[in-house]
């Protein structure tokens, strides 16, 4: 399919077509930096893709990306609201426009959100990606397993209390000949410079 070239919408005419489309859906849409990102609730979210998707004005044909995030530590703790959230990012290839969508699962214990694969296949992948990495469930995904964390990893280490370190490792056992997982054997340890900077002497010194 061939698209005319066409002019880049401004944000703030976008954001004007996004909210005549979305109504009440849209809890909020924000422009900063020359982006539009509205935010919906997880009860909206799939139908409020669903139609920025197929909309006049709209038509945002493509998912070019999508991920969760961890607000538990956001602006030093002081975040207040979900811990957890799903953004995701849109493009229209025939109105050369693009978008932002946030939604923030209802639920710190369980984060479940609505997946949006029956409206883009390209979220396939990266709906595994946020559960592996976070736990966020997407309901309706057809095929949600760990995608990049092997099949006996526990917990999700972009989760912000998630140990550096991590919980178990595994190698080789060369007596039972396969590969085996056992806690984690390295212990923390503080890493000091060694070298320090001496203004007074203009120099440096171990």
């Amino acid at each position: 399919m061939h698209f005319p070239p066409s002019s880049a919408v401004h944000p703030d005419t976008l954001k004007d077509t996004v909210a005549a489309a979305l109504g009440d859906r849209a809890k909020r849409i924000d422009v900063k930096l020359g982006e539009v990102t509205v935010i919906v609730t997880a009860q909206n979210y799939l139908e409020a893709c669903r139609t920025l998707k197929d909309t006049e004005g709209c038509k945002f044909e493509q998912l070019i990306d999508l991920c969760g995030v961890d607000y538990s530590e956001y602006r030093a703790g002081e975040w207040d609201g979900p811990r957890y959230a799903v953004v995701t990012h849109l493009l229209s290839v025939s109105l050369n426009q693009r978008i932002r969508v946030r939604v923030f699962c209802p639920d710190d214990d369980l984060p479940v959100v609505d997946s949006v694969t029956p409206l883009w296949n390209s979220a396939n992948w990266f709906e595994r990606e946020a559960f592996d990495l976070f736990g966020i469930v997407f309901e309706g995904h057809a095929d949600l397993r760990r995608i990049l964390t092997d099949y006996g990893f526990i917990g999700h280490p972009f989760r912000k209390d998630f140990p550096v370190s991590g919980h178990v490792e595994m190698r080789y056992d060369p007596e039972r000949q396969r590969v085996i997982y056992q806690p984690v054997t390295i212990e923390p340890r503080e890493i000091t410079p060694r070298i320090i900077r001496e203004e007074k002497y203009g120099g440096f010194a171990e």
